[in-house]
């Protein structure tokens, strides 16, 4: 046949694929002498029909062929003619690719949340997305072949990006309401060809009034969640917000609760507990967990370590002049400082009887009168009392006044000894031992010894006793390591031990031991030996002696 001298691969097939004939040229190619009566798919290892079966991609051993279809005229049989060119088959694969990124591309356009609107240089829509249907209300299928003009025109558009686009040539973004009056924000970016010039615009239109919907019920979410978490906190007892506030015991989970129930009203609250027990942390917390803390102040003031002539002023103020050394201008009290707030009266069973009657008149009429004053001044004040004394003891002696006692009394929360939350003494010490290691820049460690004697002490100071102990300790300790012969002289005996009763001993050595520690701490409470003798129920005389006998004196007091 003459289709043998054909310089390109050329051969014909049955219907079910079979090859009839071949040319010399196809033969020689694949190297394959005996081609007639095979099947096409078992000559060639792939074989691809594109566009719709009129072209072909046949590849033999990493051989790529690309081959033309057609039917024989008056015949069933099928002509293949084709080609063993590199370079058209790499441009059948770019064109393959091509197809594969461009349905790629519009896959990820037709799904966006957003709408894309795309115009070519002059104006005219190319393309847009179905999400521009939502935005509109109008089927993104009108869009097409439209000029922005018309669209502004119909009142669709209002201000046109595209055209901004076009005259400043960069991304431009605007904000505006469509004619549905929904709030857009439309930002137009341009594309540049290789020269260049702009060829065409794409522009992202987002629904910021959805936007807006969302972030105000996050916020609202939010603020929710948040009252949720400290509901649940304070339901739990585990996280009181409150700094210097360590607690483990149960009793103390209870008075934090009660603390936290109470915080919001404006009650009056008595505090009661020893010296050191944390009192004023208490009060600070009931503040902190208040409305009060966003409209006023916490004032403090100790009511026994201000002289009583001096007490009144500091705490209801005086006009100009009101006394001699009296400032020109006058001066608010603690009262007016905490108007809107908390004013937190420590040591409330200190005060002398003639201020204990100007407090009550003050409580009981929300208003404050300053020395050399002639009219009185409306306050918002919530109180908050604490004592370490026995004020219905002091009510019966007559040393404080019953009504203003009741008055106090509202609220009463009582705060334990730190001897009766034995849980919380071992992570009290780790707490201020780790405050003391930050602020000196140390790192000192608590030995087990000194960690079971912190735990079996009675600790008569409370917690203030501890933490200036683990103070002292950390700043005149050489060694890292805290030991048991580290503790100051008071805490330990005769013998340099540290004053415990954990091993057998003579009832007589367990007395005195015991005699020894009960001086020791009296002394840092009074001031004679008359004082220490009322006491303790014994006579002066033997107390001279027994402090001689111990090696102690009032000089030793800190």
């Amino acid at each position: 046949m003459e289709a043998d001298k054909l310089p390109f691969p050329f051969f014909i097939a049955s219907p079910d694929d079979c090859i009839s004939y071949c040319n010399e040229f196809f033969r020689h190619s694949l190297s394959i002498a005996e081609i007639d009566h095979m099947y096409i798919r078992d000559v060639f290892e792939s074989w691809v029909e594109l566009r719709g079966g009129q072209l072909i991609h046949g590849s033999y051993q990493n051989k790529d062929c690309i081959f033309i279809k057609s039917r024989l005229p008056d015949s069933e049989e099928i002509v293949y003619i084709g080609t063993f060119s590199s370079e058209l088959t790499s441009l059948i694969e770019e064109l393959r690719e091509a197809k594969r990124v461009n349905w790629e591309l519009d896959a990820t356009i037709e799904n966006s949340y957003d709408g894309i609107y795309i115009t070519n240089k002059e104006g005219i829509t190319i393309k847009t997305n179905s999400a521009i249907e939502r935005l509109t209300g109008i089927p993104k299928e009108y869009y097409i072949g439209k000029k922005v003009d018309a669209l502004m025109k119909r009142g669709i558009l209002k201000n046109s990006v595209t055209h901004q686009v076009l005259e400043k040539k960069r991304s431009v973004s605007l904000v505006q309401q469509n004619f549905l009056g929904k709030e857009v924000l439309l930002t137009g970016n341009p594309v540049f060809n290789e020269e260049g010039e702009i060829q065409s615009i794409v522009t992202n239109i987002r629904d910021l009034s959805e936007l807006n919907d969302l972030q105000s019920a996050l916020l609202e979410a939010n603020q929710l969640n948040n009252s949720y978490k400290k509901e649940i906190e304070r339901l739990k007892g585990r996280s009181y917000g409150a700094k210097d506030v360590v607690i483990r015991s149960k009793v103390m989970k209870r008075v934090y609760d009660t603390a936290s129930r109470i915080s919001n009203v404006d009650a009056t609250v008595l505090i009661l507990g020893e010296t050191g027990t944390g009192k004023d942390v208490l009060a600070r917390y009931i503040y902190d967990q208040s409305d009060r803390i966003r409209s006023g102040d916490l004032i403090k003031i100790n009511c026994g370590a201000i002289p009583p002539d001096l007490l009144e002023s500091e705490l209801f103020g005086y006009e100009a002049g009101a006394f001699t050394g009296a400032s020109t201008k006058g001066k608010a009290g603690m009262f007016e400082m905490a108007d809107k707030g908390v004013l937190f009266l420590d040591e409330v069973g200190e005060l002398p009887l003639q201020l204990q009657v100007k407090l009550l008149r003050t409580l009981q009429e929300q208003e404050v009168q300053r020395i050399g004053g002639t009219r009185p001044k409306k306050v918002n004040v919530r109180i908050i009392a604490a004592t370490n004394r026995n004020l219905k003891e002091m009510v019966l002696n007559g040393d404080f006044r019953e009504d203003l006692f009741y008055r106090l009394n509202v609220i009463p929360i009582s705060i334990p000894p730190l001897s009766d939350r034995k849980d919380e003494i071992l992570p009290l010490a780790e707490y201020y031992l780790e405050l003391k290691n930050s602020q000196y820049r140390v790192h000192k460690k608590l030995s087990s010894g000194l960690k079971e004697f912190f735990y079996h002490y009675t600790w008569p100071g409370n917690i203030r006793e501890l933490a200036n102990l683990i103070e002292r300790m950390v700043l005149i300790t050489d060694e890292d390591n805290l030991l048991l012969s580290h503790l100051p002289a008071e805490y330990k005996n005769k013998n340099g031990e540290a004053i415990e009763v954990n091993e057998m001993m003579t009832l007589k050595q367990a007395a005195e031991l015991a005699e020894e520690k009960v001086l020791q701490l009296a002394v840092k409470k009074y001031s004679t030996t008359y004082e220490l003798a009322e006491a303790l129920d014994t006579s002066q005389p033997t107390i001279v002696r027994k402090l001689k006998k111990y090696n102690l004196n009032f000089m030793n007091k800190e």
